[in-house]
């Protein structure tokens, strides 16, 4: 057998050259540095990149708000336990019959309390179903735009008034959180306007930004967040004056005593004075339009 010629020996050098380097080239492609910035989630996800995320949360919502022409919205709070009243119903008959199996359990005979309190509370699911209804089927007026209903995105009465809305054909926008417990989206939120926020902030940012009313249901510390909050900035004069309605005055005069931080010289009459109560639909709708017609610019009314 003939030896190679100098020509195969550097042939056969060549290739196993080519080899190892095409086997170094793929081995770059897969290092996270080479890795495109936007596409590396790893790199997006550290501490440092924090206001890049901040920025990427809000500006996707408000693109979208933009391109759809969101301008001014009623935002919704309320309690996620507030369900139907025909599911609430059933609620308490499963805490009853769990009751019946062991009727001096403590625990139990509370539940069953807690379950007849909340039967009673769920008159509100209906009441913010209806609202969502008349704010998604109302149309703009000289002294009030066109609104769309807002929410949190989740269920209980963030789905009432985003089902209202949604059944008057009008847009259902709903902002949910990512939480250690996924909230799923209610069904009511227009597909294109369903959100999902990483930050709190951000989304207090979108729920209040276009906002025109803020109405507040019976909730929890969620719900009570966002109230003084809402009260805070309008007290500070942070957003631009707009009404507040609590609905159930009843379970608002227990749950929070306004009074008593105006005699306790805590907040202002003036601030005690920036709520107001109402106890169905028509009644959220008419505090509104109440307070713009009290607050219209006098050039407005034709005055001076």
């Amino acid at each position: 057998m003939s030896e190679p010629t100098p020509y195969e020996n550097e042939a056969e050098a060549a290739a196993e050259a080519d080899a190892a380097a095409g086997e170094r080239v793929r081995r770059l492609m897969a290092s996270p540095s080479y890795r495109q910035a936007d596409e590396d989630k790893a790199f997006l996800l550290r501490p440092e990149m924090c206001g890049v995320r901040l920025q990427l949360d809000f500006w996707k919502t408000e693109e979208i708000l933009q391109r759809r022409g969101i301008a001014h919205t009623v935002v919704v709070y309320g309690s996620t336990r507030l369900i139907e009243p025909q599911a609430a119903k059933r609620q308490l008959e499963a805490a009853e019959r769990t009751l019946a199996g062991e009727p001096s359990n403590a625990d139990r005979a509370r539940a069953v309390g807690i379950a007849k309190r909340l039967l009673d509370t769920s008159r509100y699911y209906p009441i913010a179903r209806e609202f969502g209804r008349l704010v998604g089927s109302r149309r703009a007026t000289r002294g009030l735009p066109q609104l769309a209903v807002v929410t949190g995105g989740g269920p209980g009465i963030m789905e009432a008034a985003n089902r209202g809305a949604f059944e008057s054909g009008a847009p259902s926008i709903g902002l949910n959180i990512s939480l250690p417990r996924e909230q799923h989206p209610n069904p009511y939120i227009s597909p294109d306007l369903c959100f999902k926020l990483h930050y709190f902030a951000i989304r207090k940012l979108h729920l209040l930004e276009r906002a025109k009313a803020a109405v507040f249901f019976p909730g929890g510390f969620g719900t009570c967040d966002e109230l003084f909050e809402v009260l805070t900035l309008l007290q500070t004069g942070k957003i631009a004056a707009l009404p507040v309605v609590l609905v159930g005055e009843s379970y608002w005069r227990r749950a929070i005593d306004f009074e008593f931080f105006v005699d306790e010289g805590m907040i202002a009459p003036t601030d005690a004075a920036l709520l107001t109560f109402a106890e169905s639909a028509d009644a959220i709708w008419q505090a509104i339009s109440a307070w713009y017609d009290s607050n219209e610019p006098a050039s407005d009314r034709g005055e001076g």
